[in-house]
């Protein structure tokens, strides 16, 4: 079955042009900031120039060490240059993503082997929830569509079975937080992956 008859292939050009908006705005002092995620905002930072890097690739259908290495908390000093490496790389990663034949068949990222189409969802996801840490943590508006939102809340919502949904959700997200059930759908999917939509920095 082709993505288009089983899960519509999804621009995530409008999600990473807004992640991108926000890196102008994040000033030095901001670096060894909380963000929503338990994280400092450089090691957040960190995170967005390597996941960029493994969807893209992912995407390309690419198996090697960006895309068979597990994730893992990277502590070093951003790169020189970074905000342009990362604004580049964000547009890379939707680039990677219009070509039909990324939303097709299998491919890796992370060192998980699971469908191409999977890997998209969790690609929007990332870049998702990622963009709204960076901006809760340095002060700055983000407004994800609910269309965006609805596309990953299968992503994010917890299997019925406690230990199913424990083993699935181990080292991607957080117990899910309660959230009112009329809640906008970003702020389900907010809740869903760990994070309180109230969060701001103390």
């Amino acid at each position: 079955m082709t993505p288009s008859q089983e899960s519509p292939m999804i621009d995530l050009t409008p999600s990473t042009t807004r992640v991108a908006a926000l890196i102008p705005a994040v000033r030095e002092e901001h670096l060894d900031a909380p963000t929503p995620m338990g994280a400092p905002v450089v090691q957040l930072l960190n995170h967005l120039l390597g996941l960029t890097v493994a969807f893209r690739d992912a995407a390309a259908k690419i198996e090697g060490p960006t895309t068979s290495t597990p994730p893992a908390p990277v502590l070093d000093p951003l790169p020189d240059g970074w905000r342009e490496t990362l604004t580049i790389r964000l547009g890379q990663l939707a680039g990677a993503w219009q070509d039909p034949a990324a939303w097709d068949g299998m491919t890796m990222a992370g060192s998980v082997r699971f469908p191409a189409q999977a890997c998209g969802l969790v690609a929007l996801d990332e870049v998702l929830l990622h963009g709204w840490d960076l901006a809760r943590a340095t002060g700055q508006d983000y407004r994800p569509t609910d269309t965006e939102a609805e596309a990953v809340l299968p992503i994010v919502t917890p299997d019925p079975d406690p230990e199913v949904a424990a083993a699935e959700r181990e080292g991607m997200f957080g117990p899910p937080v309660p959230v009112a059930a009329d809640a906008p759908p970003f702020d389900r999917v907010l809740g869903f992956a760990g994070r309180d939509p109230a969060w701001s920095p103390a």
